[in-house]
């Protein structure tokens, strides 16, 4: 499977879109990246003088790329649209604040995948190559 058909699996659009595009995948590990463009909502109210990316929305973005991504290529042709895709737990340490129009890498590997559940570790960095957040993300493909 492609990156380009990985990418038009994926069961989001704008502006909950958080993946630009994949620059690496294989059964093991994605890498993927995206910009928070500085006219998402959320940075009106978020905070309203400083506006930085919700820890939630990084998460998600982590998710998107270093689950969902590589969810899709592991089960390859039996993602379709009736297969579903759920969130099972996270845990994520913020260390740096993501700002507006700020390019994020997402490395995600592989713990394990069996019985239709993944987990994976996952590292967020930012352009100056500094982790901004890191953590294990698991969820069901069904």
């Amino acid at each position: 499977m492609t990156k380009q058909e990985i990418m038009s699996k994926l069961p989001y659009s704008k502006p909950f879109l958080f993946v630009d595009e994949l620059l690496y995948i294989d059964e093991n590990r994605v890498e993927g990246i995206y910009t928070f463009d500085e006219n998402l909502d959320f940075y009106k109210g978020h905070f309203k003088d400083y506006p930085i990316t919700p820890g939630v929305i990084l998460t998600e973005a982590m998710a998107q790329i270093g689950l969902v991504c590589l969810g899709i290529y592991l089960v390859n042709d039996t993602f379709n649209k009736n297969t579903s895709i759920a969130l099972t737990s996270t845990e994520i340490e913020f260390l740096k604040p993501v700002f507006p129009n700020e390019k994020i890498i997402v490395i995600s590997d592989k713990i394990y995948f069996k019985f239709g559940k993944l987990k994976c570790k996952v590292i967020m960095k930012n352009e100056k190559d500094e982790i901004v957040c890191q953590g294990t993300i698991a969820g069901m493909i069904v």
